[in-house]
């Protein structure tokens, strides 16, 4: 297999990497508006305006994690960066920089309500789609692991047999999302969103070793810390959940 592996046929060919996050913004794009009636509580303005906050955040989430994941390159060549900035884009960052658009704009409205199952899957659909892309782009891409020795190791263009390392997310994220969809039905409004987003910045934090990325903390990457720091957020928004739940199950009955 020669990377990157366009698409098509004979003189008409497409870049994988655009072919399939287009198809996968497509797809969550379609797939949000099928779900549209799982938040029914909400009125059309506060779906609105959830969904821009959203895509705000993710995208400023995206660009910022990416700059300072190669802050490195600031003292070396800073057009590169600059470059990085402008085309690059991070899962970890969209998704945490969502998060946070999300929580900001529910404050600025005064809404108290769960809005974060609604998006789990067309984000599942996106993530795997776009990672189809990630492995078929090959080097270009920078999504590649460190060299490996193991049999399932790929030559993505320089002649060294790596780590898969978008196979890898591709392979845990169909057995994530089969595993929530099997216990798709939780107790408390928003718990679905938390187990996707805490299963996948836990995998994130893992894999990502085996990537040949800059560490400058304690030999963790930008991505890792930012996952590590979304995980602290997502435990102490579930404990907080919890008690809440706690609360209104136990008040009926001291007033009866």
């Amino acid at each position: 297999m020669q990377f990157p592996v366009y698409l098509g046929w004979g003189s008409w060919q497409v870049h994988p990497h655009f072919f399939f996050e287009s198809l996968g913004y497509l797809a969550a794009f379609l797939i949000g508006l099928r779900r549209k009636n799982t938040a029914s509580y909400l009125t059309i303005e506060q779906k609105t305006s959830v969904w821009a906050g959203a895509l705000v955040g993710a995208v400023l989430g995206a660009k910022l994690l990416v700059l300072l994941q190669h802050s490195h390159l600031l003292s070396t060549n800073r057009q590169e960066w600059l470059l990085v900035g402008l085309q690059g884009k991070t899962i970890v960052g969209a998704l945490l920089g969502g998060w946070l658009g999300v929580e900001w704009t529910k404050k600025h409205l005064g809404m108290t309500q769960s809005t974060g199952d609604g998006f789990v899957w067309p984000l599942w659909v996106g993530t795997l789609l776009g990672r189809v892309g990630c492995f078929l782009t090959g080097l270009d891409d920078h999504t590649y692991g460190v060299a490996t020795h193991l049999p399932w190791g790929i030559d993505f263009g320089d002649g060294i047999p790596r780590h898969p390392t978008p196979l890898y997310e591709m392979i845990f994220l169909l057995c994530w999302g089969g595993i929530l969809w099997i216990g798709r039905s939780p107790a408390m409004p928003g718990q679905l969103f938390r187990r996707y987003l805490g299963g996948y910045l836990g995998f994130r934090l893992l894999i990502d070793f085996w990537k040949p990325d800059f560490r400058p903390v304690w030999g963790l990457s930008f991505i890792q810390i930012a996952c590590i720091l979304g995980l602290a957020c997502l435990l102490y928004q579930i404990l907080v959940a919890k008690l809440e739940h706690s609360v209104l199950t136990i008040l009926p009955e001291k007033t009866n």
